[in-house]
Parts: structure tokens; sequence; C-alpha cells
């Protein structure tokens, strides 16, 4: 399918992991890409790889994040799929969480989708041509545990900020919706989650991780490239009914 032929993307935190996978299936559906990363080199690689564009910066940061969507117009000439993709974690009891952490997650993960939001539905709006804007939440945005209190509530935040903004864009045919990923324990996210919890626990390495992929009812992690089929279709005009929604891909482990 190349349900997205003739779309233009930007893809925050799109060289490597979940990021990168959305990238790859929107270039496969049609899309001309856009890849933001903190880093060059990856930006280079990925972009590379999706035959797209390499951005730079950092989505916390709001002159990158309104330089990030003009970059991309000025390459492809619009702008109708926003994917607000980047993110961070902390992993560590809410007592012991230094207030700089927490700020550092809350930057990244709200504020950074915010902008990404309010950037991308500034040129959406010029357009007059309606849009997509796809917020990357998290089964954690849904239901909070133990040694994730800081991504869980920017994540929670995340499905707050999609929910408002699904309603006061609607006027201008943008849909606003989140992706909830699951246990998507073959990212660079999780590698660095694995990492803290053993060291913790002092349970050898991977252990995490396969507990984690045991917890669902599909007793298994999830792939990258099926969360990237999701966020493929919420980008796609099969999608252009559902607005406001955070959809769960974590096999069947939230069940709410």
């Amino acid at each position: 399918m190349r349900r997205l032929e003739g779309k233009v993307a930007l893809v925050t935190g799109g060289a490597r992991g979940i990021g990168f996978a959305i990238a790859k299936r929107f270039a496969a559906e049609g899309a001309a890409v856009a890849v933001l990363s903190l880093h060059e080199e990856s930006a280079q690689e990925a972009a590379a790889a999706v035959g797209g564009v390499a951005l730079v910066g950092d989505v916390a940061n709001e002159p990158d994040v309104a330089r990030a969507v003009a970059e991309t117009v000025a390459a492809f000439g619009r702008l109708d799929v926003m994917v607000n993709n980047a993110a961070t974690i902390a992993v560590g009891p809410v007592l012991e969480t230094r207030a700089e952490t927490w700020d550092r997650v809350m930057q990244v993960n709200l504020r950074g989708v915010f902008l990404g939001c309010r950037e991308a539905a500034r040129q959406m709006i010029a357009q007059r041509e309606g849009g997509r804007i796809i917020n990357a939440s998290s089964g954690a945005g849904r239901r909070g545990d133990a040694g994730i209190g800081a991504y869980a509530a920017s994540k929670f935040g995340v499905i707050g900020l999609t929910q408002s903004l699904a309603v006061e864009l609607a006027p201008h045919a943008i849909t606003v919706n989140a992706y909830c990923p699951g246990h998507v324990t073959s990212t660079p996210m999780w590698d660095g989650i694995d990492a803290a919890a053993t060291a913790r626990t002092g349970q050898p390495a991977g252990s995490a991780k396969r507990a984690a992929e045991a917890e669902a009812p599909l007793a298994r992690a999830g792939r990258p490239e099926e969360v990237a089929a999701a966020v493929a279709y919420l980008a796609s005009d099969d999608a252009a009914f559902v607005t406001g929604e955070s959809l769960l891909i974590d096999g069947g482990l939230v069940r709410f």
C-alpha cells in the first residue's frame, strides 16, 4: 500500500528505534520524510536510509522545533503529517528522583510534543488542507507503575494534550491522535531501562526485558514495525474520522 503518496511527514526522534521504523514505513507508503534527531550523524544515516531529509535539533528547544518545521517545508513545500516521537525516560523511585531529572523528562516528552504540535498546526492551518498530528504516548500513559513516575506523568500529559488539541484543531480538518506502545524491548530506550533496572536489583542483564516480554497476554515483545504500522494508519486517509484517540499497541497488556 502507498496510502501516503504525495504527503510530507516530519518524524522527531526518527533516527532509531520506533521513530526510525515509522520513518521507514512512511517512506514505503510514499511519503516524503524529514527525520529530526539530536545528532547529525544519526540523522544523516536515517535520512539516507529512507530517502529523506536530515534535521538536527532538540525537541525541547523552541527555535529548534520551529526551524525543523520550516526546513521541512523548505525541502518539500508543505507539511501534512507531524509525528512527535522523540522521548526520554528516567528509571527509579520518585523519592530518589532529582528535580533536574524530572524536568528533563518533562521537557522532552511533554514540552517537546507541545512545541511540535503547535508549530505543525500553525503550518497546516496556513496550508488550509488539514493534516495529521500524531503523538508518542505509551502504555505508561494509560497505567502508571513503580520506577517510572516521571515518564508516566509525561505520557499521561501527552494524552491530555492530544485530546484537547483534537477539539481545537477539528475546525481545520487536522486530526490529533496518540499511539501507546507496550514493551518494545528491541529499542535503545529499552536497553537503558534494562540496564537501570538490573543494576538496582542485581539481576543479570536482560532479565528486566524478559520479565516485561512475559507480561502481556500475547507473551512477547512488540516490534517497532508493528508500532509503525499503526502510526501509518493514523497518518492515512483511512483514519480521517479518528481524532482524540490514544491507540494501545501492547499485546493486550493494558485493557481499558
